[in-house]
């Protein structure tokens, strides 16, 4: 878990660097974790983490990775 943690801050901070160079703020930026073909427990361990937003292009894929 502390790996994924810890590759999520880095996506995190790349994201704030790049919103600060581009003079906007990391707060109008939002990540979107794609979620198609990665497994279950990799879905839920971003989720653990903290990772809210995700993306799937099949609703019945998303339903059986995503808590209600």
């Amino acid at each position: 878990m502390e790996q994924t943690r810890a590759r999520l801050a880095e996506v995190q901070g790349r994201i704030a660097a790049a919103a600060k160079v581009s003079g906007r703020t990391p707060a109008a930026t939002e990540l979107i974790a794609v979620s198609k073909t990665q497994s279950n427990a990799a879905i839920s361990l971003l989720i653990a983490v903290g990772q809210r937003s995700f993306g799937e292009n099949r609703v019945q894929e998303a339903q059986s990775k995503w808590p209600d």
